[in-house]
């Protein structure tokens, strides 16, 4: 039995990180799953679009982890922002070396192989204080460092997890052998269990599930639908409730229907409904919070679209309009919405998904936030 939370917060309805399980919604049957997957020797592929929940269930089930077994390492990076395996490596090096710090600074010692030939330094947040660690790794170093650190983390002879957030970022590397590579490594591995999750779902499943690619049928997949939404009212009520205040059903399927489930995004105005409101009891006050986060978003949306072309911003614009759209280079989709020739619409949509403005469903594009497709439908 995990144990709970002592520290209270202002607002339970967290929308940023993981806080732990007591502000944490349902996801039993699949935490227990990943935990039981990992601990039986499968690495998991996790699957989901982007704002449903795929970081808290992985820091979930981590928590579990570590409160059955205090010596567990449970390592999460999230390599979005990454352009290249010298980044890649970089950020995991990070992890790890602050992970080891975490725990006993004898440790960092056990890892002397690992900083051979590397300037590791090690200085003060300006803003905590607590360490801040930082490498020079030069590029052609990039290989035998990720090896050191699959090797260091093999021996430490402990339960060893690491997950790899928005994962398909590696297919966009110039080292076209990048995937290759960490296939190589992570099989010859035997005591560190992987996690691999993204939200680009075309291209998870190309890197997963190709016979030609070097992770083909590597890993047992996973997906997330959203919660259940009865579950989640009752979820939300009661935090309501303990404050002496309503959460109606009405409102709240409201606010779910909105936005599809989407965890992130029904958090988000939940935790504005808490902060306002004692009484959710009418659809006015959940379109009032959503307008309020519109606003404080709108300055962010108006320089994300100032730096698209014309084009480009008009299928934006259109895909907003429309909502969903199973065919954007359509003969019908483009003369509804004056777009120019399907050559144009596909080149403008590329470049669109590139900047993760919009995404491919199985049912179709639309715009990746849900925030920024409302914005988009008022505001043009």
């Amino acid at each position: 039995m995990a144990k709970k939370t002592t520290n209270k917060l202002q607002n339970p309805f967290v929308y940023q990180g993981y806080k732990g399980p007591d502000y944490f919604c349902d996801r039993i049957e699949e935490t227990e799953n990943l935990i039981s997957s990992l601990r039986n020797g499968r690495n998991v592929t996790l699957v989901a679009p982007r704002k449903m929940g795929k970081t808290g269930l992985i820091k979930h089930a981590f928590y579990q982890i570590k409160q059955q077994n205090k010596n567990a390492i449970c390592l999460y990076v999230d390599i979005f922002s990454t352009r290249n395996q010298h980044e890649l490596v970089e950020l995991l090096w990070r992890t790890v070396v602050e992970e080891a710090f975490s725990r006993r600074k004898a440790v960092v010692s056990k890892m002397a192989d690992v900083f051979m030939g590397l300037r590791p330094t090690v200085s003060p947040d300006p803003l905590t204080g607590a360490p801040s660690f930082s490498v020079s790794i030069e590029p052609v170093q990039a290989e035998h460092t990720l090896k050191g650190i699959l090797d260091y983390l093999d021996s430490l002879q402990k339960e060893v997890y690491l997950a790899i957030d928005e994962f398909q970022q590696i297919a966009e590397y110039p080292e076209k052998g990048t995937e290759a590579l960490l296939r190589s490594l992570i099989q010859f591995t035997h005591h560190i269990g992987f996690v691999f999750s993204g939200s680009h779902q075309h291209l998870m499943a190309e890197m997963f599930s190709s016979p030609k690619r070097p992770f083909f049928q590597s890993t047992q997949l996973m997906g997330l639908q959203p919660l259940h939404e009865e579950i989640y009212y009752e979820f939300a009520r009661r935090f309501f409730e303990q404050k002496g205040g309503v959460l109606d059903s009405v409102p709240f399927h409201q606010v779910y229907e909105r936005f599809g489930g989407y965890t992130w995004y029904v958090q988000a105005v939940l935790n504005r409904l808490y902060e306002d409101e004692k009484r959710v009891d009418s659809g006015q006050k959940v379109t009032d919070a959503i307008l309020k986060i519109l606003g404080t978003q709108a300055l962010q949306y108006e320089s994300v679209v100032s730096f698209l072309t014309d084009n480009q911003f008009a299928l934006l614009k259109a895909v907003a309009k429309a909502g969903r759209v199973p065919s954007p280079q359509s003969n019908a989709f483009i003369r509804q919405y004056g777009l120019p020739g399907s050559s144009s619409v596909k080149t403008a949509l590329d470049m669109l998904m590139a900047k993760d403005l919009v995404c491919q469903t199985p049912q179709g594009y639309i715009v990746s936030d849900r925030f920024m497709d409302l914005w988009l439908k008022r505001t043009f």
